[in-house]
């Protein structure tokens, strides 16, 4: 069984190499850079209804109009950030909605907000392959007109991944070249849900998951997650320990009171001190410590 694991790891190892390899001596124009690549991809799978769909819709346009992340893109500084919408449900069913934007002050934030405000739904249901969003994700981060210095897939989703590759092992593969993969967990139909995000699908760079109590609660948790992402996320140190940690330990969310990302804001800190009732910290994932704000 090991045996065809890594086999299966090679394969997906390989398609991803191949889907972002470009031909011999091709050229390309000059990257605009930006401060974030981010990849919003929005589940939309048999168990999401048509009104949990616009209900994701509208908590990503309301919060590209907030205050909040028009600061956190004012703090990422000249260059903005690049944005695109991806929906996706089983392993063949990924539709970009909503192309890749440049988005750099509140004029160009409402432009985008109404774009995903006009989107239609373009999967109409199937599998949760969480696994194979991450893989298209990586392939849109590395194909577009843009150089980030940070590059992100945001997958939101009330599911465990049931079909297509394995989610871990496509997050181990976007990981190793760079990728940081933050999780959206919708968590009223699944009990479980925040335990298999925080183990099988968020990983890389400062990896963290938000939890959203159901659709209702989604424009909440997806602000906060914006404001993080867009601005830059806490820093959690790991315990001056050799032990291996416990499955989930718990710290006090002012246990990164003192860290030098969280506190160059106003606004972050604002945020980290007064609204974030506590995270979870496990630095056993790849690319370093992940948290959890719920």
């Amino acid at each position: 069984m090991q045996h065809i694991a890594g086999w299966r790891r090679l394969c997906l190892a390989a398609g991803l190499a191949l889907s972002l390899c470009r031909p011999l001596g091709a050229t390309e124009p000059a990257a605009e850079p930006v401060d974030l690549e981010l990849v919003l991809a929005i589940d939309c799978s048999s168990s999401v209804s048509s009104g949990e769909f616009a209900l994701q819709l509208d908590g990503i346009a309301a919060a590209f109009r907030h205050p909040d992340v028009l600061a956190a893109i004012e703090l990422a500084g000249s260059s903005g950030i690049a944005v695109t919408l991806l929906q996706w449900s089983s392993k063949a069913n990924q539709v970009v909605a909503v192309d890749w934007s440049h988005v750099r002050d509140a004029e160009t934030a409402a432009l985008f907000a109404a774009r995903v405000s006009a989107v239609p739904r373009a999967v109409g249901g199937g599998s949760t392959a969480i696994g194979s969003a991450i893989l298209q994700g990586a392939i849109l981060l590395d194909r577009n007109p843009y150089r980030g210095e940070r590059r992100v897939i945001d997958v939101s989703g009330d599911g465990v991944g049931n079909q297509g590759p394995a989610s871990a092992e496509s997050r181990d593969l976007a990981a190793a070249i760079g990728i940081t993969v933050n999780g959206l967990a919708i968590t009223h139909k699944d009990g479980d849900l925040v335990e298999h995000y925080g183990r099988q699908v968020i990983g890389g760079p400062n990896a963290f998951l938000v939890t959203a109590s159901d659709y209702r609660d989604f424009a909440r948790a997806m602000l906060k997650k914006l404001v993080i992402e867009i601005g830059g996320p806490p820093v959690v140190r790991a315990p001056a320990t050799d032990e291996s940690p416990p499955a989930m330990p718990h710290l006090a969310a002012n246990s990164c009171s003192n860290s030098e990302e969280a506190s160059r804001s106003p606004m972050l800190a604002g945020l980290r001190l007064s609204r974030l009732d506590r995270l979870h910290f496990d630095r056993r994932g790849p690319g370093g410590p992940r948290v959890c704000f719920p």
